[in-house]
């Protein structure tokens, strides 16, 4: 029989996770199929109690449903109940189990593509929606130094930043301009953007958050956005002679991470990583 895989969202046709997971699994040589299911608000918890049948081994949640599946769940981890928020679901005899990987996702791009950890660094976070918190908490959970907060409502990067105090890590909350936001930039060792500003069809897509004289050159700048590949923001950041990656690299790697859950293989990064760069030069 063959086993089932997929993601749901609302809507879901740009998703490019079915293009990578499933040459991930053709490469292993898995009797598994990966699909893309548009679930509407209203019909996710019937869809979920529906993947207790023993053909379905899991799926990946995006939005807008990484919340509301949690009540139709036997058991969340750590880092979902934390975070608030699902994207991995595993079947395991019966039982569904949520898992949240974006934020080791996150870290694992950063150590595999630039050999970069972040304990010990000052790091600068822009942005204060569900992104960052995962970025947020990973940070804290790896030991960062300090994390500052810039978004537009600074009443939400200051919610960002109690997570950060929660969990250890001193931490203040900016606006996303003004003098603080340059001081800010100038004494990081990283900044990552968790806004969608620079989104390639979004509001700000031919914007940037940061100026190339704001970026210092020893900083790396990661930005989540993936499409496109090269977000004004990268641009900028190379204008100052900083380290750059993309955010297609924490999409595969969170990919991977759901891929090994659901396998109890290692996931052949180097395949998907090929399959989500191939899909995105032919989204365009």
């Amino acid at each position: 029989m063959t086993s089932r895989l997929g993601i749901i969202g609302y809507p879901i046709g740009h998703s490019i996770s079915p293009v990578f997971q499933q040459a991930a699994l053709n490469h292993l040589g898995l009797d598994t199929s990966y699909q893309a299911w548009e679930v509407a608000p209203a019909d996710v918890g019937g869809f979920v109690r529906n993947l207790r049948k023993p053909e379905t081994l899991g799926i990946n949640v995006t939005l807008p449903h990484k919340e509301a599946v949690i009540p139709f769940l036997d058991e969340v981890d750590d880092w979902a109940a934390t975070a608030g928020a699902v994207n991995t679901i595993v079947h395991r005899q019966g039982r569904l189990i949520g898992h949240n990987t974006d934020g080791t996702g996150f870290l694992r791009a950063l150590r595999e593509e630039i050999g970069f950890t972040p304990q010990g660094r000052r790091v600068l976070v822009l942005g204060a929606g569900g992104a960052a918190r995962g970025v947020v908490l990973a940070l804290s959970r790896e030991n960062a130094t300090s994390l500052t907060i810039a978004n537009r409502t600074v009443s939400r990067a200051q919610v960002m930043a109690q997570l950060a105090t929660d969990n250890g890590i001193e931490s203040a909350a900016i606006s996303l301009s003004g003098p603080e936001l340059d001081i800010a930039a100038q004494s990081s060792d990283l900044i990552v953007n968790c806004t969608s500003i620079g989104m390639t069809h979004g509001p700000n897509e031919f914007e940037s958050p940061l100026g190339s004289t704001q970026i210092p050159s020893t900083v790396l700048v990661n930005d989540l956005v993936y499409n496109p590949r090269e977000t004004p923001l990268l641009r900028e950041a190379k204008r100052s002679g900083a380290r750059t990656l993309g955010g297609i690299h924490m999409l595969v790697y969170q990919g991977a991470s759901s891929f090994e859950m659901w396998t109890g293989q290692p996931a052949p990064v180097a395949v998907m990583l090929e399959a989500a760069l191939s899909a995105m030069e032919s989204r365009g």
